[in-house]
């Protein structure tokens, strides 16, 4: 079976949804299950012909002068940008999975551009959105999953820039580090599992021994 190969998404635009607003920039990192970045991907972006920001993200860019300039330079055309990217994920050495967080905005926008301009999506229809995982893993409600809430050992020293190549980064190794503890803690379900087979064993025969004992008393004759 082809090993999975996770791929951290980072998307910054300029609204909250492709077409009528523009995808300025997004990037790749790819990762094994075990850590290892195996490659990047990143691009800047032409904005959409007849596209516009929208006010609240264009007010938000006005607080961003540093990653707004590192968005702005160096432009590609979608057309030309998203094809190239779909040939850099299909050449992975494994199965690409899209990782982000949360997925709901970037994997719309990547979707979008990708079957616009490349007609093709090696992510097939799925995302895994790493909100959802620490949802099911720290037990509190799903709102609440927000980074600053998550325990700190899940976190490397990466920054948190607003530019896609350094977000795609910090979230392809937090993801990792939740999947190894995630690992850890099948590994010791798994064996407290093999316990339960002695357990039930041993209480098997017990109930055997105290069925024979109760037989053997109603068949005394005194």
């Amino acid at each position: 079976m082809s090993v999975e190969i996770y791929v951290s998404t980072d998307v910054e635009a300029d609204g909250p949804i492709p077409g009528p607003h523009s995808m300025l920039s997004f990037a790749s990192a790819a990762y094994t299950a075990d850590k290892q970045l195996i490659g990047t991907f990143s691009a800047n972006l032409e904005t959409l012909p007849g596209a516009s920001a929208h006010p609240i993200q264009e007010a938000w860019w006005k607080t961003q002068p540093e990653a707004w300039a590192a968005c702005r330079t160096d432009l590609q055309a979608p057309e030309k940008a998203l094809p190239t990217y779909v040939e850099w994920v299909e050449k992975l050495p494994g199965k690409p999975v899209f990782v982000a967080y949360p997925a709901g905005f970037d994997f719309t926008h990547m979707f979008w551009y990708m079957m616009r301009f490349a007609q093709r999506c090696p992510f097939s229809w799925s995302a895994l959105d790493i909100k959802t995982l620490a949802f099911a893993m720290t037990g509190l409600p799903y709102r609440k999953n927000i980074k600053p809430r998550l325990p700190t050992s899940w976190f490397d020293p990466h920054p948190h820039t607003h530019v896609a190549l350094d977000d795609a980064i910090e979230q392809g190794a937090l993801f990792c580090n939740m999947l190894a503890e995630l690992r850890k803690r099948e590994a010791r379900y798994a064996a407290l599992d093999a316990l339960h087979p002695q357990l039930e064993t041993g209480s098997g025969a017990a109930v055997t021994a105290q069925s024979e004992d109760a037989a053997n008393d109603s068949n005394d004759p005194d």
